[in-house]
């Protein structure tokens, strides 16, 4: 799907965005109120129960969308067409694809948790991959953060600096237990966005970045219990 910021009909008529500034200078965008529905998307992804379990490091289970699945599809498309003018402001583009959506539950207990997923990850190393996490639960405590890796000074991955980077994290990563919480020995906290009903964050994938899960937050698959997100990546262009 390819979606140019030109003529898009918005879903709501005032979602509410600000821009921040994290580290040196790398745009988050929050919107509030990003879909004006929260509580008629959680039903979609309801529908779409029991998700299977994820890939790639994330600790929980997770339902990718596609056009086969209808009312869910179309939520994706309404929200990529409200926030598009918001990403190409931030990010300097024209146009975007979307790569993938998914409705996501951390579901993995703190005490199983491989060594990645105990730390901040990164989601690639392209400058133009951008990710979206809209929350869809109302989960106090909960949000996301960004960081800064102290001994080599790193918040964004690249191609010139990601072996380093991995090399060192693995060793420090068999050394730390449970989800990440805030500043540590080995990670900066630089800035957290909490997570709050309806709101949506949009940034680079290529930054260091964690989820915030409280040691107390249910870990229910359930989507209309547990703790809901919709995540997405786009790739912009230019």
């Amino acid at each position: 799907m390819t979606t140019d910021m030109v003529h898009r009909p918005p879903f709501l008529p005032s979602p509410k965005p600000r821009l921040q500034r994290v580290g040196a200078g790398h745009p988050v965008v929050i919107v509030d109120d990003a879909s004006g529905q929260p509580d008629a998307v959680r039903a979609l992804a309801a529908a779409l129960a029991p998700f299977p379990p994820a890939q790639y490091h994330y600790p929980g289970v997770r339902r990718v969308i596609d056009e086969r699945d209808g009312a869910a599809w179309d939520y994706v498309h309404a929200l990529v067409e409200t926030v598009g003018p918001y990403i190409g402001g931030a990010f300097d583009c024209d146009a975007f694809d979307l790569i993938e959506a998914s409705f996501s539950i951390v579901t993995t207990l703190p005490g199983a948790l491989t060594p990645p997923q105990r730390a901040p990850h990164f989601d690639g190393t392209d400058p133009d991959l951008v990710a979206m996490v809209h929350y869809l639960a109302d989960v106090p405590g909960t949000g996301t953060a960004f960081f800064r890796h102290r001994a080599t000074g790193i918040d964004q991955l690249t191609d010139a600096n990601v072996d380093a980077y991995v090399d060192l994290a693995r060793l420090e990563g068999m050394t730390t237990i449970g989800y990440v919480q805030k500043s540590d020995r080995f990670y900066e906290m630089l800035f957290r966005a909490d997570a709050r009903l309806d709101r949506l964050l949009i940034y680079r994938g290529s930054l260091l970045h964690s989820g915030i899960i409280p040691p107390d937050m249910p870990l229910d698959p359930d989507p209309l219990k547990g703790r809901l997100t919709a995540n997405y990546f786009l790739k912009i262009k230019r």
